[in-house]
């Protein structure tokens, strides 16, 4: 099933980040598909027997796992027993379910965590399961890993085309700006608007400021899939990434410029890192025909206009 032929698709996870910026892109660019989104309480995707009914009911052409548990360092490791729990139910339930009901095509979201910690930069999707993960978000990668492995032997033994896209850190508008379970990028806009309405002295960021990170806008990668979704052979597993990184340092600088804030930059090395670099090698997508258009600057303008709107996430 090719998605220039679907006329139904289920975005699963359809009120988070990824979801709707999909939601946004299909009816943007696709307006002939109908989208079915029900609510987490019609279907709840951590539960079986409502994901099994609903592909019962309904037979979408095309399903994007976009659903999961998502959070920062803090979250992570705060609760690894909950991220390995409702992601590996989220990858069963999503996966089998649509088999059993002979869904054609279906594309799992992962990220780019699956990948080992310390191996050679950029990562390349031949890296998968090479060496040990990064501590600090194992729980959520290896639920991440057997999601993706899910797809591609599903795939190989049975003859659907289900396959799994490895985003990079993603923002952008509807992202989750809780203060101690968001990601890096939310949690500086967040701390920066604070400091800046309070007045306040100086902003401390956790860890050196030296490990280096990538960072894609969610509509970037929403177009993205929906390239992928047009592809008759997808790879397995592809990378979907901006393919340059920054600093942490360099990010709290332009956070803070952009913000508007003044005051001084501190940074706790008494706190974790995490992995010291994480850059995708996206050569494998770009030579289908996709690369990412929004620069880094003007993403985050774009995600501190939404999070100013007062629209946005703290769970």
């Amino acid at each position: 099933m090719n998605l220039l032929k679907a006329k139904k698709i289920w975005v699963a996870g359809h009120r988070g980040m990824v979801g709707s910026a999909l939601v946004r892109a299909i009816k943007q660019k696709h307006p002939h598909i109908t989208l079915l989104t029900p609510s987490r309480e019609d279907v709840d995707v951590c539960e079986r027997d409502p994901v099994r009914t609903f592909y019962k009911n309904e037979k979408p052409d095309i399903v994007i796992v976009a659903a999961a548990k998502v959070g920062g360092i803090h979250a992570n490791n705060t609760y690894p027993a909950e991220f390995i729990q409702q992601n590996l139910a989220i990858a069963l339930n999503t996966i089998h379910e649509a088999y059993l009901a002979k869904i054609p095509r279906l594309l799992f979201l992962g990220s780019s965590c699956i990948y080992p910690r310390g191996i050679a930069q950029p990562m390349a999707e031949s890296a998968l399961l090479t060496s040990s993960l990064e501590p600090t978000n194992e729980a959520y990668a290896i639920a991440k890993i057997a999601g993706l492995k899910m797809c591609q032997h599903y795939r190989s033994q049975y003859g659907v085309l289900y396959h799994s896209a490895m985003p990079t850190n993603l923002y952008g508008p509807g992202d989750n700006y809780h203060l101690e379970n968001s990601h890096v990028l939310p949690a500086l806009i967040r701390r920066f608007h604070t400091a800046k309405v309070s007045q306040s002295p100086s902003v401390t960021v956790w860890g050196s400021g030296t490990p280096r990170r990538e960072f894609l806008h969610v509509d970037d990668l929403a177009v993205g899939i929906l390239h992928i979704l047009t592809l008759d052979t997808p790879p397995d597993w592809v990378n979907i990434g901006y393919g340059d990184d920054v600093t942490i340092r360099e990010l709290a600088e332009t956070v803070k410029s952009v913000v508007g804030y003044t005051g001084e930059l501190f940074f706790d090395r008494t706190k974790p890192d995490g992995t010291p670099q994480k850059l995708l090698d996206i050569k494998l997508i770009q030579s289908s025909g996709w690369s990412p258009t929004i620069p880094l600057r003007e993403g985050i303008a774009n995600a501190y206009q939404d999070f100013l709107s007062g629209v946005y996430r703290q769970t």
